[in-house]
């Protein structure tokens, strides 16, 4: 790329103080950038800061060199996911949170290499947009089985692009987000180009606004989908909050404190049912790891359950942790009835990797001894989770599952009229990550036109309509228990029937792009 040197410039030794500073110009800028990222998740309600730190991004990675594209998408990375996931680390110490930001900065670097590679094309800004959401693809699915925390769309619960998720997913919602805002950086270039030069280049003007224009336009042409009307009436829902003796890890050790305290919640409902004060439910959600003794095995857990159970008399999902006698322990979901006791169970499908499993583990160790509390490992279930709830079908979708787009579109294709994410934030503290992961409710209500029941342990338990409101909350670490009237519905979003369609054409075009740089280069050095 050549360079226009000016004479101020020509004057100035390339040690000066001046030169340094316009040299930590881009690097001070990408830094910058992901932190408007990071700062449009929840939860704050400024979403909107996205499509600064896309134009900014896009102006830092704009014709830069690929070596130059890493090392600036690398610190866009650090300023994105380090204060992002820092409740990773909220008992285990910095080194684990460290690691896990730098891994995904990494991602999001190799992902600035192609941005800076495609951004010498015509219409750049839908190229390198197209890449980013390529990158989320990637990050979502390795390593093991990936770690889609930080997808654009997740923070746009309460952005006018919402309804793009009903359309095309959380892939197109986040590709119109990044091409907004790119957009917005080439019309500030053509802008600035025209009061230097005095021309305006009608193609590149009209590409600008197009990149602006299309999205916010395709958002609002997308309102009709979103809809929370309820086509095959409705279901009277209890959520329980029943709270844990104590922050952080240790919380298991109190495992009969946790199971006592959402019996005592549910029988305290029931008691609020026969007084009048709130409606009967027609079945209860209890969150994950609600009883972490094996219901299967201990005895006096299986007898407060079923005493529980039969005193709010309907059925009740319970958030277990069954222990086989042999193999791996089960992350489970089991439905109880008050006549028949437990009839059905989901084992979690996407167990989380350093959490509830433990790859590499005498690698882990050198970074935290705390791998070893992790002493037997969970192990995948298999089947989609689909009970029938006196008459409803819900859909089962355990806590860490809701970021993946696979687990939670696969409920409503098997016949999910509403969907349920029990949740266990625990360990987590006060930190943002249970309000990060409502938030990914939310726009799992819009993409698939469902309702979505969030019991949490101990964090922020929710009832959200189709059309991503949240209608009843619970506060942090307080027992609770949310009963409301939720709409059901049964019609399927164009989003939910195309499946990975839209991400697969939107990583098409990611290649394509990079493929249409790889031969212009390979051209302009034969030509040479």
């Amino acid at each position: 790329m050549s360079a226009t040197i000016t004479p101020v410039e020509a004057a100035q030794p390339a040690s000066s103080p001046v030169s340094r500073k316009r040299r930590l110009v881009r690097p001070v800028a990408a830094v910058i950038a992901g932190a408007l990222l990071y700062l449009s998740f929840p939860p704050r309600p400024l979403w909107w800061l996205v499509l600064p730190g896309f134009a900014l991004l896009g102006w830092v990675l704009h014709r830069q060199r690929l070596r130059a594209g890493f090392g600036l998408g690398l610190l866009a990375g650090l300023g994105f996911m380090l204060p992002l996931l820092h409740w990773t680390g909220e008992e285990v110490g910095p080194v684990p949170w460290l690691a896990l930001a730098a891994a995904e900065a990494v991602f999001i670097a190799v992902g600035c290499i192609g941005i800076a590679a495609v951004s010498r094309l015509a219409w750049w800004p839908v190229w390198a947009a197209a890449v980013w959401t390529l990158d989320e693809a990637v990050r979502a699915r390795v390593p093991f089985g990936g770690f889609p925390w930080g997808k654009i769309a997740f923070g746009q619960a309460d952005s006018v692009f919402l309804p793009l998720a009903a359309v095309g997913g959380t892939p197109l919602l986040s590709f119109a987000v990044v091409l907004c805002g790119f957009g917005l950086c080439e019309a500030v270039r053509q802008f600035r180009a025209h009061r230097r030069t005095g021309r305006l280049p009608r193609a590149a003007v009209a590409a600008a606004a197009a990149t602006v224009l299309v999205p916010v336009a395709g958002a609002f042409a997308a309102l009709p989908l979103v809809d929370d009307s309820a086509e095959d009436g409705t279901a009277t829902v209890a959520a329980i909050q029943g709270n844990v003796p104590r922050l952080g890890l240790d919380f298991n050790s109190q495992r009969r404190a946790v199971l006592d305290n959402h019996v005592r919640r549910t029988e305290q409902l029931a008691q609020e049912v026969k007084g009048g004060k709130v409606p009967q439910p027609d079945f209860v959600l209890w969150p994950e790891n609600s009883s972490d003794l094996d219901p299967y095995r201990n005895a006096d857990a299986r007898i407060v359950i079923d005493d529980a159970v039969k005193a709010i008399g309907v059925p009740t999902v319970i958030g277990a942790v069954v222990e086989p006698d042999t193999g791996n322990l089960r992350n489970t979901l089991i439905q109880w009835d008050p006549k028949k006791g437990p009839v059905d169970t989901y084992d979690k499908r996407h167990i989380q990797p350093f959490g509830e499993y433990m790859p590499m583990r005498s690698i882990a160790r050198i970074f935290s001894s705390d791998v070893d509390r992790v002493q037997r490992d969970f192990g995948p279930g298999k089947k989609v989770g689909v009970f029938d709830l006196a008459g409803t079908n819900v859909g089962l979708v355990t806590c860490y599952e809701a970021a993946f787009d696979d687990a939670v579109r696969d409920t409503v294709m098997h016949g999910g009229q509403l969907i349920a994410v029990p949740s266990n934030n625990a360990t987590f503290g006060r930190s943002e990550m249970t309000y990060q992961q409502l938030a990914m409710s939310r726009v799992r209500a819009v993409e698939h036109s469902r309702s979505v029941v969030v019991p949490v342990t101990s964090g922020v338990s929710a009832v959200i309509r189709p059309d991503g409101t949240v209608v009843r909350k619970t506060k942090l670490f307080t027992p609770d228990a949310l009963v409301d009237e939720v709409p059901l519905r049964s019609s399927l979003t164009p989003a939910t029937r195309m499946g990975t369609l839209p991400e697969g054409v939107l990583a098409l075009i990611a290649v394509a792009g990079l493929g249409l740089v790889t031969v212009r280069s390979v051209r302009s050095r034969r030509s040479r």
